[in-house]
């Protein structure tokens, strides 16, 4: 909880949403403190933009963390700028510090896919989805990954994604803000040393968590995934903790997240540099509920709707899908109908009841396709989307 009230001191000012570039990575990395960090190019993406691993500490174990392997995933990146501002910080939690600086090195890839991350997009310049290259390595992003991984030898390894932000606590009611998971390395989901040291830190990032945003944390799914990286690193002898950020009420931008993001990483590498995460057991791990898609975006209740000149009542459940705008610097929504019918298991960012409201349907709700109709009150618009988008609002 101190951390995120003086986040403030930590946090980058020069990264204000999701959508910085390759060069502002640069810009940033050369002005990295000398005498605490270790700036090194290690390869190229496939249209030629460096990728550089940061390195931090003199201790004997090894933590390797990476990020943004998806371009359009971002949260985590920021999270990592802030990171770096805090291991070169000096104040009242110089003894974090200290204790991460002596009793590990750290190895961080900020940025795995720049490729991706300029036009901000999932996969690679190549068409690449780095995250399933894992067994061919046809991307030079995915060789370089494995490659690192096998030079660091990491004990531990940090896996840093996003996630949509339709999953679900389990049945909290609360959207996954993060989700953790320490991913499988076989189909049967077995348990070793290296996955339960991976559980472990992952009861102790939770515990945090809870004392941050109660009831918003979900456990990934751990289907064994054969392409993945965090999948073969865990059976490969690296204890990898994989954390996803997924959404929060008002931060389409993630910059609540991203402090949220920031003490997750720092809760890891403190029970790590401590060695306490062995006092943790996979019960803790086990109790994290599973992610479950059970948010909208907006969420109607009690729609008084016709069909076939027959009356019904149901739910309408929208999710807001992102396009990427001309300036590569910022998207637009477009909302589709993603569920209609008895909807009261389920939970929306926004909620609104419109029983006794009149709902005028320009095209028939059909999921998966675009929203299309206006809600009104008497002669006032409630709510107005037009093939997808939202041209009025007020609730």
């Amino acid at each position: 909880m101190e951390l995120l009230k003086s986040f403030e001191k930590y946090e980058e000012r020069s990264i204000i949403n999701r959508f910085f570039k390759h060069q502002d990575l640069l810009n940033f990395l050369k002005n990295l403190n000398s005498k605490k960090f270790k700036v090194n190019q290690i390869g190229s993406s496939a249209a030629g933009r460096s990728i550089n691993l940061v390195e931090y500490g003199t201790g004997p174990t090894r933590i390797f963390l990476w990020s943004q392997m998806h371009g359009d995933e971002a949260t985590a990146t920021m999270s990592l700028f802030d990171l770096f501002n805090f291991l070169d910080a000096d104040d009242e939690l110089n003894q974090l510090r200290n204790l991460i600086f002596s009793n590990c090195t750290l190895y961080i890839l900020p940025m795995a896919n720049p490729d991706g991350a300029e036009v901000f997009t999932r996969r690679n310049a190549q068409g690449i989805d780095i995250n399933r290259d894992y067994k061919v390595r046809q991307s030079p992003e995915g060789k370089l990954l494995a490659e690192t991984r096998v030079r660091i030898d990491p004990h531990f390894g940090f896996n840093l994604h996003d996630q949509s932000t339709v999953w679900s606590a389990g049945k909290s009611g609360n959207p996954a803000t993060i989700s953790l998971l320490a991913p499988a390395f076989d189909e049967a989901l077995s348990i070793n040393d290296t996955r339960l040291k991976a559980m472990q830190v992952v009861s102790a990032i939770n515990k945090e968590l809870q004392q941050i945003i109660p009831g918003h944390v979900g456990r990934f799914n751990d289907e064994y995934e054969p392409g993945a990286f965090g999948d073969n690193f865990q059976a490969a002898g690296t204890s990898t903790i994989l954390i996803e950020a997924g959404g929060y009420a008002d931060d389409f931008e993630k910059q609540f997240i991203r402090k949220v993001n920031l003490k997750a990483i720092l809760k890891g590498l403190e029970v790590i540099s401590a060695s306490s995460y062995i006092h943790e057991n996979e019960d803790d791990y086990f109790s994290i509920p599973k992610n479950e898609k059970l948010h909208f975006q907006i969420l109607l209740k009690n729609c008084a709707l016709i069909y076939n000149h027959k009356p019904y009542i149901a739910d309408i459940g929208l999710v807001a899908n992102e396009s990427v705008n001309e300036d590569l610097r910022s998207v637009s929504y477009t909302y589709t109908v993603e569920n209609i019918g008895d909807l009261s298991n389920y939970n929306g960012y926004e909620c609104f009841n419109t029983e006794g409201l009149q709902i005028t349907l320009i095209k028939p709700l059909i999921c998966q396709q675009n929203a299309d109709f206006v809600i009104r009150d008497g002669m006032t618009s409630i709510l107005s989307i037009e093939n997808g988008q939202i041209t009025d609002k007020n609730f």
